[in-house]
């Protein structure tokens, strides 16, 4: 069946995100998806493996960020690299959003969500956020597929 499951997924195309937490605190992640219209939902997924998720998985809020088409510097900052050896938002532009969350400036569309749960979901947690506030600009996002040639700061 994981042959299958595998097939399946790999060849869905679906946007990058990059989510923040306080700290500063950061990762690129593509498990994410909208979960709820009414009341509005989210949920992003952080490997256990990754500093974003070890030192960030109690902050009350998460940042998500949509990697724009034409950043694929800041997608191999976030993907390629890990927080334990390299201070990434030393190398951004950034500000500091609601709940200490960190926002980055090259990323039109972004959201704050507060944590509402976490769930075990394997390998990561699942966080259910509620958004509070955000920002929607134009443009394209940056894709799965695009991000696959990038070779991630840990083991995934």
């Amino acid at each position: 069946m994981s042959g299958a499951f595998e097939g399946i997924v790999g060849d869905l195309e679906y946007p990058m995100f990059i989510v923040t937490a306080p700290g500063p605190l950061g990762c690129l992640v593509g498990f994410t998806t909208q979960s709820s219209i009414d009341p509005p939902r989210f949920i992003v997924c952080l490997s256990h493996k990754n500093r974003t998720y070890r030192e960030g998985h109690n902050a009350p809020a998460l940042g998500v960020h949509a990697v724009p088409a034409d950043a694929e510097d800041l997608a191999r900052l976030f993907g390629g690299e890990t927080t334990d050896k390299t201070d990434k938002f030393a190398r951004t532009d950034w500000r500091e959003g609601p709940h200490g969350v960190p926002i980055l400036a090259r990323c039109e569309n972004w959201f704050v969500g507060r944590v509402l749960t976490r769930v075990d979901a394997g390998d990561h947690d699942a966080f259910l956020l509620e958004p509070i506030t955000g920002e929607s600009g134009a443009g394209d996002e940056f894709t799965f597929h695009r991000a696959k040639r990038i070779d991630p700061g840990h083991e995934a």
